[in-house]
């Protein structure tokens, strides 16, 4: 690696150094107007079809910004009683727990195993599980209590989306300007996110029916804990699944622990790996290992919250990764193991044009290089002659 290469490689390091310290610095700003980015494109459908229903775009963007509202307000008010009932209910499931803990040590002694039921206590507390839980939605809450910023920055982005694509026409000064790449981009970051929800929303609805019908106490708040961590694949599912398996064995034993576990495996085999490929393949995938990278970066900038949204952003950065002639590569890595029979990611136009020109470049200067070496011309050796001398004036 020569010197150039070196510094440019510690300029882009000690650039990223200053782009994630900005962005942890300026969290309570940042994370607000991410927040009602999303809303708005998962808001966008929605917006679209009232206005091709002859709606009036600002009658349009009122009536998505009282639903989106409404059920902001609705979800706001059942996460603050759930939580705070659950809370007050620790103490009773502690001393539950502490004499199934003793139950089972005194079985496990019957075997020569010795155990403590204080220090399996401290292993399986549900007040040390739920204050995991109650950090991840007090951020949460925290970001609802932005309500009216989040809701005033959701309603500019929506008025901004009809006429942003004139905009750009204006500034690329050219009025049939092709925006298929910008369009392309936006379909798919709309595509992921809309699908990702519905499927998490599905998902939540499952788990919080089949917790009440097994008996569990609080449903709703374990259908909305399954709802938001299915936005993390793989690791979400399982920390989603752990307190109301707790819960049930608390309340009722080892038979409905065992439903309730058996539910949520049902749950997220179908959930994960046939509804959701089923509909948005396997392109808009991520790999475990940069999952898991996602959420420890992520997590780390902006705590809880930046966990729950470390997915979806590393995901819009693979679909921009995509969509760029010089990046596609890095965005193949960062996606799940490909098939075997998976051709290889084509290269761009551009860059094949470049290639050509290139080639046709080297052969008018050296020949030929497709003809074996005794078939190229060889290039003249003798000096090329003088242009005629003008004839003499009269």
């Amino acid at each position: 690696m020569g010197a150039g290469a070196g510094s440019r490689l510690l300029l882009m390091l000690a650039a990223l150094v200053v782009v994630v310290a900005g962005l942890k610095a300026a969290e309570s700003v940042i994370v607000p107007v991410l927040f009602a980015a999303f809303m708005a494109i998962i808001s966008a459908p929605l917006l679209f079809w009232l206005q091709r229903k002859r709606v009036p775009s600002g009658l349009a963007v009122t009536l998505v910004v009282v639903g989106v509202v409404g059920a902001m307000a609705l979800i706001g008010t059942l996460l603050g009683t759930s939580v705070t009932d659950f809370t007050n209910a620790i103490p009773t499931y502690r001393g539950r727990l502490s004499e199934i803990l003793k139950s089972a040590v005194a079985w496990a002694a019957q075997y020569n195993v010795q155990l403590e039921a204080s220090e399996l206590l401290g292993y399986v507390d549900p007040g040390q599980a739920m204050g995991w839980i109650s950090s991840a939605l007090a951020s949460v809450a925290a970001l609802l209590s932005n309500a009216l910023f989040v809701v005033l920055t959701m309603v500019f982005i929506l008025l901004e989306a009809a006429a942003l694509p004139r905009k750009l026409r204006v500034a690329m000064d050219d009025p049939e300007a092709d925006l298929g790449k910008f369009s392309k981009i936006a379909t798919e970051i709309n595509s992921y996110l809309v699908i990702k929800t519905l499927v998490s929303l599905g998902t939540g609805l499952a788990a919080g029916l089949s917790v009440w019908a097994i008996g569990v106490d609080f449903p709703f708040l374990w259908g909305l804990v399954a709802f938001l961590l299915n936005f993390i694949p793989n690791i979400g599912s399982i920390i989603a699944a752990a307190p109301p398996i707790l819960l049930a064995l608390v309340q009722y034993g080892g038979g409905r622990a065992l439903a309730v576990t058996v539910a949520y495996t049902i749950i997220n085999l179908v959930m994960g790996n046939v509804i959701e490929p089923h509909f948005m393949g396997r392109r808009l995938g991520l790999s475990s290992l940069v999952v898991f990278l996602s959420l420890v970066v992520w997590g780390w900038v902006w705590g809880p919250i930046g966990m729950l949204l470390s997915v979806p952003l590393t995901m819009i950065v693979k679909i921009l990764l995509e969509n760029s002639d010089e990046f596609r590569g890095i965005a193949v890595l960062l996606g799940p193991d490909p098939p075997e029979d998976e051709p290889a990611v084509p290269r761009s136009p551009t860059a094949a044009l470049r290639r050509v020109l290139q080639q046709r470049r080297e052969d008018t200067l050296f020949g030929d290089r497709t003809l074996p070496p005794r078939e190229r011309p060889k290039p003249s050796e003798e000096p090329p002659e003088p242009p005629p001398e003008p004839p003499p004036e009269a």
